[in-house]
């Protein structure tokens, strides 16, 4: 089936079927690559692939062909011109700044984003010259005035992690547009199932593929999408050299989690939603942060820019962390893992754990409560993640 022009087709279409095309062998299913290296057919024919005169596989550290397919087929979800596929999220957040900014230039990033990639901004893009500044993600007011004439990137999460706090993704592009700067999203917790940030106006999305893209959690991989150039060029050249690359294996499950993503991304919004209106009558909850919400300040714009809520909410008990640790401790069923996007169901303390690494101050300043507990909703029966709940909050 040919792809090339593939918006005709329906997303789920192209979640079971871009990027593959059949080999001479006649394969139903993608073909896994394993190999390191390819083979030519002539010294001539090798000194044109490695000098770029000839497309063509060179070496799987940035041309294998199991991994183009993976790239291809999010692409053509995200209504992106190219995709990089990465070894891990973060790298994918690492590659991005090394190939678009340099020594001097300013990132403005939400104050609200995942606890490792304020560590990466903050200690490590920092000793390259490369400084950031930190706003409220809702406050559009906020971010227009922390850009400077050195700003190149906009970076953000929407939904956000672990608050899921959303931002007005056109508005924001427009700001940074105007000033020519990027808008790179993170789209991990809603997928382009439920999101598509480039439609929206963003120039580059971001995934952690370790989450939903897998689905099972199975694998660590990340990606990048946007334009031939930055992406296709700027960004695969620092994959190329850098060597964060994803592997064959990895990148064929995580094809098989693309096929099925759309049905599970209705089925994590649907038992979130009923588990955020439970976790909101409880009284031991202080507040339930979830888009689906009716009481969730941002839940009309989701509804604007998402096509579901998607399948991770937290809440805060009543009694701090003494109190979210028995409530996490009495569970049963749930996991207790600070990974998400799983069919199983996992529970999290995230002052402890994805943002441990942040200072108490950092920590006041973004809303991580020692009281805070993140639940991924998978996909087990709603009732039985209800009750296994039920025994936490009342043990």
């Amino acid at each position: 089936m040919d792809f090339e022009d593939s918006d005709e087709y329906g997303f789920a279409t192209r979640a079971v079927r871009a990027g593959h095309h059949r080999t001479g062998e006649g394969e139903h299913a993608e073909p896994i690559f394993l190999t390191s290296s390819f083979v030519f057919d002539s010294a001539a024919q090798a000194a044109a692939r490695f000098g770029g005169q000839e497309p063509g596989n060179i070496y799987s550290r940035f041309t294998n062909p199991t991994v183009r397919i993976f790239e291809e087929r999010l692409a053509a979800l995200e209504g992106g011109e190219s995709c990089v596929a990465t070894a891990s999220g973060m790298g994918a957040i690492f590659s991005t700044c090394l190939g678009l900014l340099q020594a001097g230039d300013h990132i403005v990033s939400a104050r609200n984003i995942f606890g490792s990639t304020v560590i990466q901004f903050n200690k490590y893009l920092s000793r390259f010259g490369i400084e950031t500044s930190y706003v409220p993600l809702t406050d559009l007011s906020a971010w227009e005035r922390a850009i400077t004439p050195k700003t190149k990137l906009l970076f953000l999460e929407s939904p956000s992690n672990p608050l899921s706090e959303v931002v007005d993704i056109r508005a924001l592009a427009d700001i940074a547009h105007k000033r020519n700067c990027l808008l790179v999203v993170d789209n991990c917790l809603s997928t382009p199932a439920l999101q598509q940030p480039l439609k929206l106006g963003a120039d580059i999305v971001i995934h952690s593929a370790t989450k939903y893209l897998d689905g099972q959690g199975r694998c660590i991989g990340g990606a990048v999408v946007g334009d031939k150039k930055r992406v296709g060029e700027d960004v695969f050249g620092v994959i190329r050299t850098g060597g964060s690359s994803m592997s064959p294996f990895n990148a064929w499950v995580f094809l098989k989690g693309l096929e099925t993503l759309s049905i599970r991304m209705k089925a994590h919004s649907e038992n979130a939603i009923q588990l955020a209106q439970y976790l909101e009558s409880h009284p031991k909850v202080e507040q339930v942060f979830y888009p689906g919400l009716v009481s969730h300040p941002q839940h009309e714009l989701a509804r604007r820019q998402q096509t579901g809520f998607g399948g991770v909410l937290s809440f805060e008990v009543k009694g701090g962390r003494d109190q979210a640790w028995r409530v996490i401790d009495n569970t049963r069923l749930l996991s207790i893992t600070a990974n998400l996007g799983d069919t199983r169901t996992t529970i999290t303390h995230p002052a402890t754990t994805t943002h441990g690494r942040l200072t108490d101050a950092e920590r006041d300043e973004v809303g991580i409560s020692q009281g805070l507990i993140r639940i991924a909703v998978g996909l087990e029966d709603i009732k039985d993640i209800q009750r296994d709940l039920q025994r936490g909050l009342e043990g």
